[in-house]
């Protein structure tokens, strides 16, 4: 028997899930945190108007900006929502609402949700 062919390797797929959910929270406070700059820029203020302790503005725009394009490029419109929906809305929404709302079976709501994680992971180089 030939081994089954699989797109992505053999991995730790709680661990994957792990690091993506916690990349997709801070992602939400970065995207605050790029708001609240801009909006003290376009106000004339260049200074942080509360305290710093790390520098890391460079660093923490590249996330956002990679972290978008990974959401608008390698998902599908109900990956999308359904990444949106479960991890970046401002309040918390478990996995049997979301796919009652979406109208989907639970099997297929969980496969789409696992390839949307595993999509993200990719293409952030996380895996």
């Amino acid at each position: 028997m030939s081994a089954q062919l699989s797109f992505f390797p053999d991995i730790d797929e709680k661990e994957v899930r792990s690091i993506v959910v916690k990349e997709l929270k801070i992602y939400r406070a970065l995207r605050i945190r790029i708001q609240n700059k801009l909006e003290l820029s376009e106000k004339g203020i260049q200074k942080n108007i509360f305290p710093k302790l790390i520098e890391s503005d460079v660093e923490n725009e590249l996330k956002v900006i990679q972290m978008e394009r990974a959401l608008n490029n390698s998902l599908d419109q109900l990956e999308r929502q359904i990444i949106e929906m479960k991890y970046l809305s401002a309040e918390r929404q478990n996995d049997l609402n979301i796919y009652l709302d979406l109208g989907l079976q639970k099997t297929a709501y969980y496969e789409k949700k696992k390839t949307a994680i595993f999509m993200i992971a990719s293409s952030l180089g996380i895996i």
